[in-house]
């Protein structure tokens, strides 16, 4: 059994006791804010703990000894979560759903680039890719917003997500927060389509931007699918033992 197909029985078996509704749906949603901020903040080298990070999302509280930057991007990716749960009944994703994401992120961050295309070109540390120029980057945006519209039915809600991200990163229409916006982007997909989040763990870093440099360089996704498949496979199992859903056997 392939991945895909452990994630489309658990994604059936969790089915069972949908809708979420009430108290059980808020508890869901305030754990995967923290869990998703502070993992996606992590992997680009924000300091603050998990238990930090509930503490600055609940309470507004900064963190003595740590940067003041860390405190808006905590603050900042938690009100792009939130915005990006009040799309989950629309089933389309606009390119000024993505501006408005990262602005909500980014604006206390740099607010003259919050939510705006970059005006300069860019290298990636890593990574030999040679990305869009500015005077590009509408256009080339334009045709994800087209592909989202057009070929969305036509991939499985993993790897429609997955790939996704890859097209996005690949374009790196922002400044600074392509990485941030990319995995809420991800998670956007799979919650609009009914699917659990993809949450990678700073620990998964490493073969997380391999899999990315492998599309990018070689024009192979598999591995990323792959990748995402995994993470969406263990928040599945997550959510089961929170829920007291039966695995399947």
């Amino acid at each position: 059994m392939n991945i895909f197909e452990k994630v489309d029985r658990y994604h059936e078996a969790i089915s069972t006791v949908r809708p979420f509704e009430g108290h059980m749906l808020e508890q869901l949603k305030d754990y995967y804010r923290i869990g998703l901020t502070w993992s996606s903040n992590a992997i680009e080298g924000n300091t603050l703990t998990l238990s930090e990070t509930k503490v600055v999302l609940e309470d507004g509280l900064t963190i003595g000894g740590r940067p003041l930057r860390d405190f808006y991007e905590t603050i900042g990716h938690g009100k792009a979560y939130d915005f990006m749960l009040s799309l989950i009944g629309e089933r389309c994703i606009a390119v000024e759903d993505i501006k408005a994401m990262h602005r909500l992120f980014y604006k206390n961050i740099d607010e003259m680039n919050a939510g705006i295309w970059r005006r300069e070109n860019i290298i990636v540390s890593g990574s030999d890719y040679v990305f869009p120029q500015p005077q590009g980057i509408d256009e080339k945006m334009q045709e994800l917003e087209e592909w989202i519209t057009t070929e969305r039915d036509n991939y499985h809600s993993v790897v429609f997500a997955a790939m996704l991200h890859l097209k996005f990163v690949s374009i790196h229409p922002f400044i600074d927060g392509n990485g941030r916006t990319s995995r809420l982007l991800i998670n956007l997909a799979l919650i609009q389509d009914g699917y659990q989040l993809a949450i990678i763990p700073p620990v998964c870093r490493l073969e997380y931007n391999d899999c990315i440099r492998l599309f990018q360089n070689k024009g192979n996704p598999k591995p990323f699918c792959e990748f995402i498949a995994e993470r969406v496979y263990e928040t599945q199992k997550e959510i089961m033992r929170l829920l007291h859903i039966p695995f399947p056997k």
